[in-house]
């Protein structure tokens, strides 16, 4: 007999994306951001004396939050601090979900989902994209205790207008997490929604467009009442004190925020064109990644053969997704050595060919 529930002994762990050692490659794999935090970050951290790591930390992070509310324009009532995206998404399937209670969410979509509902051992209700990755019409009547929509979705990189996520939270029973993991690079977002609706949470992540992947931070906003819940199944100190420090001064600085997505930005289009040049199909991003089709050339030996020239990007053998390729933008530099290296690829196929 295994010591484990019966559940997690038939469960498979989430898969992180591959962290080479060595410094000597081209990591287009994880969606980190190229280009480093504000200078103000490492000022804070060093400002960090020894009586505050001697000290637990603030256990709801309230440096954060009062800077959080005035740039988001929200109470800090309304705001929750995570050890990272996924911190957020764990205590929101424990506080919701059961076995009697499920969890609701469209697919192809962030793997870790389903992962946290079998730990859970809650029911999972898994809704299929159209070959758009439109909003599926069925997730308003699923019946779900908890509903999540990726927004970017991830892997696809596209986004849903908040008009829709707006009739979706109003026609649901349960609640609505939207997982707001990559809007930094979008054109829009769905905050105002918390304003309007008592069921919707928004999550936010410092990974990605703040530059803060290795600090483990993000934070979920929503109605005082759904917070004053999720810290009741969260850990007592979720946050450590380099964190909040590092974060609050991040989002502090805005102009070097918005500088950073810029660069990010105008890399994903010129990216995308080069691809599609090269005769992959690429669907329109609003994150830091691609979704990227090649024509010619299976994607899983793609993927084997950059990975031979020290450069990684994201494949998995799902069955909706095992085409493609998901490619970080990295920098401008990063981006010509892909290049570079897809067209010495193709030409190799076409010469074996």
């Amino acid at each position: 007999m295994g010591y484990f529930r019966e559940n997690i002994e038939k469960m498979a762990g989430y898969e992180p994306g591959f962290q080479p050692s060595s410094a000597d490659v081209v990591k287009l794999n994880t969606n980190e951001n190229p280009y480093p935090s504000s200078p103000k970050v490492l000022e804070a951290l060093k400002n960090i004396t020894a009586e505050q790591i001697r000290k637990y930390p603030q256990p709801l992070g309230d440096k954060f939050r009062e800077t959080a509310s005035k740039i988001l324009d929200v109470k800090p009532e309304n705001i929750i601090c995570t050890n990272g995206g996924d911190d957020l998404l764990n205590m929101a399937i424990r506080a919701f979900c059961d076995e009697n209670r499920a969890l609701a969410y469209p697919t192809p979509t962030y793997s870790l989902y389903p992962v946290l509902a079998q730990a859970q051992n809650c029911p999972i209700i898994e809704i299929p994209f159209d070959e758009e990755f439109n909003l599926p019409v069925k997730l308003a009547s699923s019946g779900a205790a908890l509903t999540i929509v990726c927004n970017p979705n991830a892997p696809s990189g596209t986004f849903i207008p908040k008009e829709e996520l707006a009739q979706l939270a109003g026609e649901i029973k349960g609640v609505l997490l939207i997982d707001e993991a990559y809007v930094d690079f979008a054109e829009d977002n769905c905050l105002e929604l918390v304003k309007k609706f008592d069921n919707v949470i928004v999550l936010r992540s410092m990974s990605k467009g703040y530059s803060l992947a290795g600090m483990r931070f993000g934070f979920g906003v929503a109605n005082e009442n759904l917070i004053k819940g999720l810290l009741k199944v969260k850990d007592s100190y979720n946050v450590d004190t380099a964190a909040i420090a590092a974060a609050t001064a991040a989002l502090a600085d805005q102009q070097h925020f918005k500088n950073n997505i810029q660069k990010i930005k105008i890399d994903r289009k010129i990216l995308t064109e080069e691809l599609t040049k090269l005769g992959f199909q690429v669907a329109a991003s609003q994150t830091n990644f691609v979704l990227a089709k090649p024509a010619k050339i299976r994607a899983i030996d793609v993927y084997e053969k950059l990975k031979n020239r020290n450069i990684y990007v994201r494949y998995w053998a799902y069955q909706d997704i095992k085409d493609k390729l998901r490619i970080t933008v990295g920098s401008s530099g990063q981006n010509e050595i892909l290049i570079k290296a897809l067209k010495e690829i193709l030409a190799e196929g076409q010469k074996n060919g």
